[in-house]
């Protein structure tokens, strides 16, 4: 069968299920199964598939209809300009999180030489690499899943970086101080989870559920984190579009002081900055 009737028939069963983007998705799924350039799908619309492509292809489009977000499917996400490789072990990086990293790479310019960065809930070390990659700094990063760990190093050498990666579970394995921590960490209320896109719910729960209220990781970084940051040091943080103003009286109950906050893409307010003594702390609202 040809490519266009291949194509057309993918497209076909996900318009059935109401599939979102399903001309697209359909499109990027086929380029994949035949290893062709990405968007180079038209110059082989008259090209014959084999059977094992054809199946295969098929395949891949009920794991769509299923709610398997494509990225697990590819095994592949682009953030930062820089590619991942990601998979049901590690929550898919997000656009919107590239505001936080460039806030942080920015920061780290402004420093000393020879700065150390801590990356707080790694997932799949796209903020840690990215990071990495830009400023020429070593970075560590941690993460509670050994699974998540494994796909960091991989993303690591994929991109020819050094990252120190180690498991903990949030502070209780770091026994150094940084110039600048950073985390993406859980956010969504643990009732809320329910109410989530097929595609988020196939996601893995420990990288979402911040708990009853969302906030229980940003409770422990408004503790613990002055406590491994130096003097002068930065903490950089991703939270939920709806948190700033609880995050904001977290961190105020924790001595912090001083605020300024930038927007994301789709004009929410993303970085909250925070400033406790000595100490400037950065949170970025996703």
């Amino acid at each position: 069968m040809k490519v266009s009737s291949v194509l057309r028939i993918g497209i076909e069963k996900l318009k059935k299920y109401q599939v979102e983007d399903m001309i697209l998705k359909a499109r990027s799924l086929l380029e994949f199964e035949l290893q062709i350039p990405k968007a180079t799908l038209s110059l082989h619309l008259e090209d014959e598939v084999l059977n094992e492509n054809e199946e295969n292809f098929y395949q891949n489009i009920q794991k769509l209809i299923q709610g398997i977000p494509m990225q697990y499917i590819t095994n592949y996400q682009c953030f930062y300009g820089l590619d991942f490789y990601v998979d049901s072990d590690v929550l898919i990086p997000q656009p919107d999180t590239e505001i936080l990293v460039e806030e942080v790479i920015q920061l780290a310019q402004n420093m000393k030489p020879n700065i150390r960065i801590l990356d707080m809930c790694t997932g799949s070390g796209a903020i840690a690499i990215s990071i990495a990659k830009h400023t020429k700094t070593k970075v560590k990063a941690a993460d509670i899943s050994e699974n998540a760990l494994k796909i960091a190093c991989k993303n690591a050498t994929l991109n020819e970086v050094r990252c120190d990666f180690f498991q903990s579970d949030m502070f209780q394995n770091v026994s150094e101080k940084f110039d600048i921590i950073v985390s993406n960490p859980p956010y969504i209320e643990t009732k809320k989870l329910q109410d989530l896109s097929q595609e988020v719910k196939n996601e893995p729960r420990i990288a979402l559920d911040g708990g009853e209220d969302g906030l229980e990781f940003y409770r422990i970084l408004a503790q613990d984190a002055p406590k491994y940051l130096t003097k002068g040091g930065f903490l950089a943080v991703e939270i939920g579009f709806n948190q700033r103003e609880k995050v904001e009286k977290i961190l105020k109950d924790s001595g912090f002081c001083e605020i300024y906050s930038k927007k994301d893409f789709g004009a929410n307010d993303r970085i909250v900055v925070r400033k406790m003594e000595e100490i400037k702390c950065h949170f970025h609202l996703k």
